[in-house]
């Protein structure tokens, strides 16, 4: 073999390698990485199927149960426009309450429950993880629009 043709066997078995390794590497970024989703989206379906992701917004008023077992808790994520169920099994944190910002990662049963591996309360008075806070801000812009279409409508369409 001519050096020529060692030299590119070399860089073509080089470049091989390095293509294996980097797909490797991203094989095992995607696996470990996890979405956030809104109650809204996770409505619209545009949560994945089979896969952990995180939901987040606020914990609804009244909606906090404990399971006949002692340990099973139930409650509502929601970021005002969609609410969605989550069951958890575990101790909740201390921060954890009612009304207060909070981050479940888990997946979405073929019930619509979300079955939470892990969940995430604020760690002080004014936090709301930004994600979640995001998702609420939109949800109450969709929802103060849809109200101000419907005055217009009730009106005539002129707004009055």
């Amino acid at each position: 073999m001519k050096p020529r043709h060692r030299r590119f066997a070399m860089v073509v078995g080089g470049l091989a390698v390095l293509g294996i390794g980097a797909a490797l590497i991203l094989n095992a970024f995607n696996s470990n990485l996890v979405f956030f989703y809104s109650p809204t989206q996770v409505s619209a379906h545009e949560a994945p199927v089979n896969r952990s992701f995180r939901i987040g917004g606020l914990v609804q008023a009244g909606s906090l149960k404990r399971e006949a077992d002692g340990v099973t808790m139930r409650f509502v994520v929601t970021d005002t426009a969609r609410s969605i169920p989550v069951s958890y099994k575990g101790i909740l944190p201390d921060l954890f309450k009612e009304g207060k910002g909070v981050v479940a990662q888990g997946k979405l049963g073929e019930d619509g429950v979300f079955h939470a591996s892990e969940v995430l309360a604020k760690h002080d008075e004014n936090y709301m993880p930004p994600e979640a806070a995001d998702a609420v801000e939109k949800a109450q812009k969709a929802e103060q629009e849809s109200q101000k279409t419907l005055v217009m409508e009730k009106t005539g369409g002129s707004g009055r």
